[in-house]
């Protein structure tokens, strides 16, 4: 039996794939093995960007080497249907403050439009018994955006 690879995807069609998802897994260089991370993210159809707590692993990660994989991925719960896309590039902070202040009001447009569990409001830094909106009147996180992407694979159930 020959062995069958999967078929690669277009350009629309990641996009696609990236603009209706919204949750990734992010690949950094850890100490000793690479550490994978769950991100909520945002795309403006020409980049992604993250929110990071002030706290924790990844940001020593990304202070020490910033360069990462982004996967996005979308099934069917019985696998009759797949895709996923990995980017590779580097995560860069976000210092400008119009520009953090645009995308975190991306994310709570997000949490709003997908109807997301306020629970989700702890992985960003803040108290689920908070209104969504502190997401971007309060600067509790970090604003992350992918670039430099060198590299993009976007692979999809075979026929």
């Amino acid at each position: 039996m020959k062995l069958k690879k999967l078929p690669l995807m277009q350009k629309k069609e990641y996009d696609e794939l990236i603009k209706n998802q919204f949750m990734c897994r992010i690949s950094f260089k850890g100490e000793k093995y690479p550490q994978i991370k769950p991100f909520l993210y945002v795309f403006d159809g020409k980049y992604l960007y993250f929110l990071a707590t002030k706290y924790g692993e990844k940001l020593r990660f990304i202070d020490k080497d910033p360069h990462v994989t982004v996967e996005i991925e979308n099934y069917t719960e019985d696998l009759s249907d797949y895709r996923f896309v990995t980017l590779s590039g580097k995560l860069e902070k976000v210092e400008e403050e119009e520009a953090k202040k645009e995308v975190r009001g991306k994310f709570v447009r997000l949490i709003k439009e997908r109807d997301l569990s306020k629970v989700v409001m702890t992985a960003l830094g803040h108290s689920k018994n908070e209104p969504v909106e502190n997401i971007a009147e309060k600067e509790r996180n970090i604003v992350l955006k992918l670039v430099d992407v060198e590299d993009i694979t976007g692979l999809k159930k075979g026929d």
